[in-house]
């Protein structure tokens, strides 16, 4: 995942109602997978799968293909390059009319040779090794959730289509167009990264920030630093004008931030440099931030402080905000009534960072179909040696993505 892991804003919520009894039926399923869930989380995280690993990549999709197909999925494989790997689409087809989506990528950032440093370990309540809950729990629950739907005989679902992604630590770029297209179908988009509110906090999201990328090019002349350096234009000094000038970019009111991360210039200490650039990390919830920042930040560079100097400055894009939308609100609350039958408090919380939901929403048509993004297992410490699960949090998160596809099944998302 790339993403800022603070929590953004933890939304006002209604006082909490009064706990309804939960499913015994479902209670007892998902209780029942909580041992196999465990085993198949095991053997996920044993295999590396760093993006752009490809022969643990290909290793996990041929386990993801043959337990999908086992519980009667069927499954179609998508090249997404640049990186390599497949996109698994999954189509299991019911009794009824609402089509639902579930996504979570299969890569991690970690790279070859960690599962085998690192195996999959359990201690003191929790679980770990690369990948554990940024994503690797999230493809379990979701397999054991249509295991226990099976086990249910529950099929009053029209179609569930199962998305696993091989790349969205490297933004899925190769899989977004397939993420875009599928869920433009759907009522309703179920997204199992992990939670991302504070470490280990239950929490579901319903909002997260785009991330674009930001360059700054700073083109001088050369001269000898020490002979003749008024013959030359430097560039690092350009460049830290511009910086200076650029930080105001941001905008707190609207969540809009704009940070430069890499600084480049120079080539000897006796040469004044002809070349500097710096690379940014821009985070928005607000779709018109993008033409709002470009804009201003090329009217702030045509000031400059060394003559003769041509500066550019460019914003790419990259992932899109999920922005806070009522339908996201509406499955967010209905998720949340569902987890207080298991004893949960389930926060909504917008972050600081992009995820594939945001690919899933339909910015056209914001109401359908309704995203809900962090519905994985309490974790924290993602990306780290030290990443963690929770395994008190399997059951009950196992429990909510059964009942929840139960509901929009019967009744679609609450109104």
């Amino acid at each position: 995942m790339i993403r800022t892991l603070a929590l953004a804003a933890t939304l006002a919520l209604a006082p909490l109602a009064a706990d309804a009894e939960p499913d015994a039926t479902v209670l007892a399923a998902a209780k029942a997978q909580d041992r196999p869930l465990r085993e198949t989380l095991a053997g996920l995280v044993n295999v590396d799968t760093g993006t752009g690993q490809v022969p643990g990549l290909s290793k996990l999709e041929v386990l993801l293909r043959t337990r999908l197909e086992a519980l009667g999925v069927a499954v179609e494989a998508r090249p997404a390059p640049p990186f390599g790997g497949n996109t698994l689409i999954g189509t299991l087809k019911g009794s009824g009319r609402a089509k639902l989506m579930m996504i979570v990528h299969y890569d991690t950032v970690f790279g070859e040779g960690e599962a085998a440093k690192r195996p999959y370990t359990e201690r003191d309540g929790r679980a770990y090794g690369p990948g554990v809950a940024d994503a690797k729990a999230g493809i379990a629950i979701i397999l054991h959730t249509l295991a226990a739907l099976k086990a249910l005989d529950f099929t009053s679902y029209g179609q569930i289509t199962v998305v696993f992604n091989p790349d969205e630590e490297r933004g899925s770029r190769g899989s977004q167009d397939a993420i875009r297209a599928v869920a433009a179908d759907q009522d309703a988009v179920l997204s199992f990264e992990p939670t991302f509110a504070d470490e280990a906090v239950d929490a579901a999201t319903i909002a997260t920030k785009g991330i674009n990328y930001a360059s700054l090019t700073v083109k001088g002349h050369s001269a000898h630093a020490g002979g003749a350096p008024e013959a030359g234009r430097n560039a690092v000094t350009e460049l830290a004008h511009q910086l200076l000038q650029l930080q105001e970019l941001g905008d707190k009111g609207k969540g809009t931030s704009l940070n430069w991360t890499v600084v480049q210039g120079g080539t000897k200490s006796n040469i004044i440099p002809d070349l500097a650039k710096a690379e940014g990390d821009m985070r928005y919830f607000e779709a018109g931030e993008y033409d709002r920042v470009l804009t201003q930040a090329r009217r702030i560079v045509e000031n400059r402080r060394v003559p003769d100097t041509q500066v550019t400055f460019d914003l790419a894009r990259g992932r899109p905000p999920l922005p806070a939308n009522p339908a996201t609100r509406r499955l967010g609350e209905q998720a949340r009534a569902i987890y207080r039958e298991v004893g949960g408090d389930l926060k909504l919380v917008e972050i600081g960072g992009g995820t594939d939901a945001a690919y899933a929403f339909q910015p056209d048509s914001p109401d359908k179909p309704a995203v809900l993004e962090s519905l994985g297992v309490v974790g924290g410490r993602y990306h780290s040696p030290d990443e963690f699960a929770v395994l008190d949090s399997l059951t009950p998160r196992l429990y909510l993505a059964i009942r929840l596809t139960m509901q929009l099944s019967q009744g679609g998302v609450s109104r």
